[in-house]
């Protein structure tokens, strides 16, 4: 009993040893997913408790993309939730880029938060998120055209004249 407890505790230390350094990547990714901050924290929690149970498991260095997809699967669980059917997306007005991000449709957000905020290659991409990395490919790039048509709509956005500003003035000659 004493050695399944010390093996235990060695099994517990390796994974935080492992685990620990994703931590920032994964509640980053949480809240691209969650799109709250309170969400995100408990779906990374129960992230870590399902990868503490199956750490035995793992084989190889590739623990990020690992725990990256368990996170995946927990976030979709969430928001499948019947509390979250009926809620409606949040709209953002503001041009700032995790904005952006955030009205995304969901495989092109995950793919560009995964790519460009935790900076995972794209095989790892694939491993999260298990489509082929050709498809990775075409969703960043998908993503990032949204992106940059949505960026420029913005800016031309906050250039126009505000609505009811003053009509200039026409002035016609006399006819004398």
């Amino acid at each position: 009993m004493m050695r399944s407890a010390k093996a235990g505790n060695k099994t517990a230390q390796q994974f935080r040893d492992a685990a620990l350094p994703c931590l920032d990547d994964a509640y980053a990714f949480a809240q691209v997913l969650m799109r709250t901050e309170a969400d995100a924290e408990l779906a990374v929690q129960e992230c870590y408790r399902r990868a503490l149970r199956r750490f035995d498991g793992l084989r190889g260095p590739a623990i990020r993309p690992w725990l990256l997809a368990i996170l995946k699967a927990v976030c979709q669980e969430k928001l499948e939730e019947p509390a979250g059917e009926n809620a409606a997306p949040e709209r953002r007005d503001s041009a700032t880029i995790r904005q952006l991000v955030a009205d995304l449709p969901a495989p092109l957000r995950e793919v560009i938060a995964l790519r460009e905020m935790i900076d995972l290659s794209y095989k790892e991409i694939a491993e999260v998120t298990g489509i082929p990395v050709t498809t990775v490919m075409s969703r960043i790039a998908e993503a990032r055209a949204l992106l940059l048509a949505a960026r420029r709509a913005a800016k031309k956005a906050a250039q126009a004249k505000p609505a009811g500003a003053s009509k200039p003035v026409v002035y016609r000659a006399n006819a004398c």
